[in-house]
């Protein structure tokens, strides 16, 4: 695919339509796009960033397209192999160009990819590059998601190129789609990537509010034409506000559980709290991610396998502790039968996140009045929490 984004800035990329996992883990419901761009300027082109090496060739019949015969500059944003995998190819067919990177992203590239260190041309904080009439600058952006990731800024287009800043997992025939469906799939990318990072984010965010940028051009999914569409929504998922929402991450082996948590989400609806269950056996992983970006109540309500939680329940805690949301609350639903140590070894998973630990429930074999009583007062404690904090009335 080639489009003119703007006056001599083409998007060069190569849509993965059927691509289903991302690194061996997060689900692409929707393919993924790898997104370069080449910039001619009067005196020199410049090259943002390759594509994953299984589209490497569709980038080089772009670029043979628009008929590049020399390429003097490749910006590597990051050294993540979707993004940089097919610089081996772009330095043979265009051996005079420099890899301009940073100094970190430097070495990692030299050991992804075994670049000779005489390829590259190491940039700093602000530094900027002429291409004649276009200038490109670029800004230092750690822990986006990697501790080497730049952006870099188009002066005279005013387009930022941020990487996997503000991206989405989604493959279009319109490079320009901006919509709800870019919205929920911009959503799922901070909520499975970005979100561990969101107090950096605010830094990265604060140092970009004083460029004039009237588009952003990431390295994945759509452009925004409109800029403030996906900064706004940035805005909301990395502030610390969080809504009237319980996310119920469940499994259930012999229906115990399952006979609490419908139990559950009925109390926790007639005390005004918006529930969110997610049966873990069948539940997109995506999708649990999303939920919890603006949940202020997670629980996690599971089996005793063994002595401890059910593998499924494990990983939904191993999850959210790695993403860091900015839940305020947490509890635990558990049943057993002989025994076990499931909230113990829940409460030593969740180090990462800030909460505020709820009374569990726990439930020996078939759940009896006592239990249900328990999870009534769970929920009616729940409601009390988000009253306190402001999110329900």
């Amino acid at each position: 695919m080639i489009v003119e984004i703007d006056n001599g800035v083409y998007f060069v990329g190569a849509m993965h339509w059927d691509r289903r996992l991302f690194d061996e883990l997060i689900p692409l419901p929707d393919g993924t796009s790898y997104n370069a761009y080449l910039i001619k300027g009067t005196e020199k082109t410049a090259l943002i960033d390759t594509v994953d090496p299984a589209k490497s060739e569709e980038l080089v019949k772009n670029l043979e397209k628009l008929g590049v015969k020399s390429i003097d500059y490749i910006v590597a944003n990051h050294a993540e192999q979707d993004h940089s995998g097919a610089l081996p190819i772009m330095l043979k067919k265009y051996p005079m160009a420099k890899v301009v990177t940073n100094e970190k992203c430097k070495r990692f590239l030299m050991d992804l990819l075994l670049l000779p260190e005489e390829k590259f041309m190491v940039v700093d904080e602000g530094d900027k590059i002429s291409l004649g009439d276009k200038t490109l600058q670029f800004i230092m952006a750690p822990w986006v998601h990697w501790p080497e990731t730049m952006l870099t800024y188009l002066i005279e287009n005013k387009i930022l190129f941020p990487c996997d800043l503000f991206g989405s997992h989604l493959a279009v025939s319109n490079i320009f789609s901006e919509n709800g469906k870019l919205y929920n799939a911009a959503k799922r990318y901070y909520a499975e990537i970005m979100m561990p990072f969101r107090n950096k984010i605010r830094q990265h965010m604060e140092k970009i509010s004083k460029f004039d940028i009237k588009m952003i051009a990431p390295s994945h999914g759509p452009i925004y034409k409109n800029p403030e569409f996906i900064l706004n929504a940035y805005r909301d998922w990395i502030s610390d506000d969080v809504k009237n929402e319980a996310v119920i991450a469940y499994v259930s082996m012999h229906g115990s559980v399952e006979k609490m948590v419908e139990h559950f989400i009925d109390s926790l609806t007639k005390q005004g709290v918006n529930a969110i269950p997610f049966n873990l056996t069948v539940t997109d992983i995506g999708e649990l991610a999303m939920a919890l970006v603006d949940a202020a109540t997670l629980i996690v309500a599971t089996p005793t396998v063994l002595t401890g939680m059910h593998p499924s329940a494990l990983y939904a805690a191993y999850l959210a502790n790695a993403l860091r949301p900015k839940t305020k609350f947490v509890s635990l639903i558990v049943s057993y039968g002989w025994g076990g140590k499931a909230v113990e070894q829940a409460k030593s998973m969740i180090g990462n996140l800030k909460v505020e630990l709820l009374e569990p429930v726990i439930a020996k074999g078939h759940p009896k009045e006592g239990d249900f009583k328990a999870l009534d007062e769970l929920a009616r404690k729940i409601a009390e929490k988000h009253r306190e904090i402001g999110i329900l009335n």
